[in-house]
């Protein structure tokens, strides 16, 4: 399997000077919160939603480098995308991310809520800075897609009832409307036809889907070291995702185990193994394969180059991830 940083090697330098301006976007005037970002920004992760920023901002400017603007662009993205892992983690009550500590776990609760409450402020006083007023309108929608998917999360836990557009919309909300704003985002920066930024736009949504599938059915299909946190840490907490969903309509007992929260003792391990046993991973991977053919289908509008077959590259290593 492709290591996701080589399908990122048309943006190799763009990423390196990212990950250098981020930590100094923060600034040191605050020392926890420096502290807490140099953590977060240290950490890792695979920068997925910048280096697809880079690559369409790429992509749509082949006769010219790329503005400073597209940069701060994708410095934004990934500052969205970290403070609202930041929240999450204390909504979740997660002590590791990536393999290593949470926010919350080294600094305490109050301090997680601030440094994602700064990072959330400081991307919106950088994206203001754009001066693009429809940029500014699809960043800060994404702000409040973010919260509506967590709060629709945490409606919607334990509720056998849940139908997989319902799940759909919250994946779009918690993790594509990030991707497919701020591709829409490059392309209006690269003034690029209308119709080509709406196509910039579902390809976003439909690889975000994809990707939120995936992550789905790697908590019930990978190891606790990959993952870097419990498997089947999805379905204890009541998150019920593609696979659950799907084993749901096979496996009419687990709707019992689902409806007491896994109260007695055996009941997750019962439910995990219903779920194995059941279409529902298959099923699953058939969901998130048709949106990342979609979005593969969204780029034929872009001319051929090393940027648009990396695209295409980072929708089909997303699938890779499950086998």
């Amino acid at each position: 399997m492709t290591p996701a940083t080589s399908l990122f090697t048309p943006v190799e330098a763009d990423l390196r000077l990212l990950a250098d301006n981020l930590k100094q976007l923060v600034g040191n005037r605050h020392p926890i919160l420096f502290a807490a970002a140099e953590h977060l920004f240290g950490a890792g992760g695979k920068r997925i939603r910048p280096a697809i920023v880079l690559l369409i901002s790429r992509a749509t400017m082949l006769e010219q480098d790329i503005t400073p603007r597209h940069r701060r662009l994708a410095e934004i993205t990934e500052m969205i995308h970290t403070a609202s892992l930041v929240h999450d983690d204390v909504v979740d009550e997660s002590d590791v991310r990536r393999g290593v500590p949470t926010v919350h776990s080294l600094f305490g609760n109050r301090i997680a809520i601030l440094a994602g409450d700064f990072l959330f402020a400081q991307s919106s006083w950088y994206l203001a800075n754009l001066d693009n007023l429809e940029v500014v309108k699809l960043l800060s929608e994404v702000i409040m897609d973010l919260a509506t998917g967590e709060i629709q999360q945490g409606l919607n836990r334990f509720d056998a009832g849940i139908s997989i557009e319902t799940y759909i919309e919250k994946s779009y909300y918690k993790t594509a409307s990030l991707i497919a704003n701020s591709s829409k985002a490059a392309g209006l920066l690269s003034e690029v036809s209308r119709e080509t930024v709406e196509h910039l736009y579902s390809y976003g949504r439909h690889f975000g889907i994809a990707f939120q599938i995936v992550d789905d059915i790697l908590d019930f299909t990978s190891t606790t070291d990959t993952l870097g946190k419990p498997v089947g840490s999805d379905l204890k907490s009541g998150n019920l995702t593609a696979p659950v969903l799907f084993a749901l309509a096979q496996k009419p007992s687990l709707e019992v185990l689902i409806d007491r929260e896994f109260a007695q003792e055996g009941d997750l391990e019962q439910a995990l193994e219903l779920i194995q046993d059941s279409e529902g991973i298959q099923q699953a991977r058939e969901l998130a394969a048709h949106h990342a053919k979609l979005a593969i289908e969204h780029l034929a509008v872009l001319p051929p180059s090393e940027s648009h077959q990396a695209l295409i590259n980072i929708a089909e290593y997303t699938l890779s991830r499950l086998y």
